[in-house]
């Protein structure tokens, strides 16, 4: 009599494993390029090619710290967390406000960042500086008079100072929250220094090369801050109306948490933010998960070739 023929576990699991890891790419891909397309536009293909595939001379190169920063997860809760940081400046609101189409469009003013900050990062010298020219220019004709009765210029310096660190310190605070790695005290500095040369020529004066020069220049702007009933807004808009499918928006309240919880007590104060017991704690909890949710979605093989990264 023979004896029955075993089959081995792996065996056994590998036609159960293949259709599950079918569902799985198959999901995340659809995820990533509804991801991609909010982030980049309808052509966001063309885009990156514009940006990645153009032949000269850049800036910076993988080897930087502001590509590891730029090129991570932890950016989505860094422009979060920029844009309420950035709100607790009247007058830098005032420009927001007044001239912006941030609530009609947020998807827009998301690509026109996000195809900023590409560019002169990782684009060309040729390509990066076309563009801060462009912007030079749209800052000229920003002006206005804030609600208080102060006049606002976005060419202002000091304004353009403000809109600087307070986004660089929320990248590099999310980035070493959140991102895959932490950076060291060395290239910390680095990131800093590099943010700010671009900085520089988009207008901003000696801006901070140091993360010492960096809080020192936030620390600065504290007498002029303020919880403004338009900066309150801009928090209940972006937590209670994103333009976004009911499906979708519990993980992305996880990355506006996350946001939160990475700001100064004084500035979420300001926003009218009341922590639950806990502190801040549940809200970093919840941002690691809205990372992960993302470096999941940007870890498609398409997503990562748009981003020139090896599979």
């Amino acid at each position: 009599m023979l004896a029955p023929r075993l089959t081995s576990p792996v065996a056994m699991t590998r036609p159960v494993l293949a259709p599950a890891r079918r569902v799985h790419d198959m999901v995340r891909h659809r995820a990533a390029l509804a991801l991609r397309s909010k982030v980049a536009g309808e052509h966001a293909t063309q885009r990156a090619s514009a940006i990645w595939g153009a032949e000269g001379a850049r800036w910076f190169t993988p080897e930087d710290p502001i590509w590891r920063v730029h090129l991570d997860a932890s950016m989505f809760l860094g422009g979060i967390r920029a844009l309420l940081l950035q709100s607790l400046h009247p007058l830098a609101m005032a420009g927001v406000d007044q001239h912006s189409r941030y609530r009609d469009d947020p998807w827009g003013r998301l690509q026109q960042t996000s195809g900023y900050l590409s560019t002169t990062t990782f684009g060309t010298i040729q390509d990066a500086e076309r563009l801060i020219a462009r912007i030079r220019g749209m800052h000229r004709r920003v002006r206005g008079t804030a609600d208080d009765g102060r006049p606002y210029a976005a060419s202002d310096p000091h304004l353009l100072t403000w809109v600087h660190v307070a986004e660089t310190e929320s990248f590099l605070t999310c980035y070493q929250t959140y991102g895959v790695s932490r950076l060291s005290a060395y290239d910390a500095d680095r990131y800093v220094a590099q943010t700010g040369s671009v900085a520089a020529r988009l207008g901003v004066i000696d801006p901070p090369q140091t993360v010492t020069e960096l809080t020192t220049a936030l620390e600065r702007f504290t007498g002029e801050l303020a919880g403004t009933p338009a900066a309150r807004e801009t928090l209940r808009f972006i937590a209670t109306e994103p333009p976004m499918p009911l499906a979708v928006r519990p993980g992305y309240l996880t990355l506006v948490a996350g946001a939160l919880g990475t700001l100064p007590a004084d500035a979420r104060r300001m926003l009218g933010v009341r922590l639950l017991p806990g502190g801040a704690v549940p809200l970093r909890g919840a941002g690691q998960v809205g990372v992960g949710l993302i470096r999941w979605m940007l870890s498609d093989p398409l997503v990562r070739t748009d981003r020139r990264q090896s599979a």
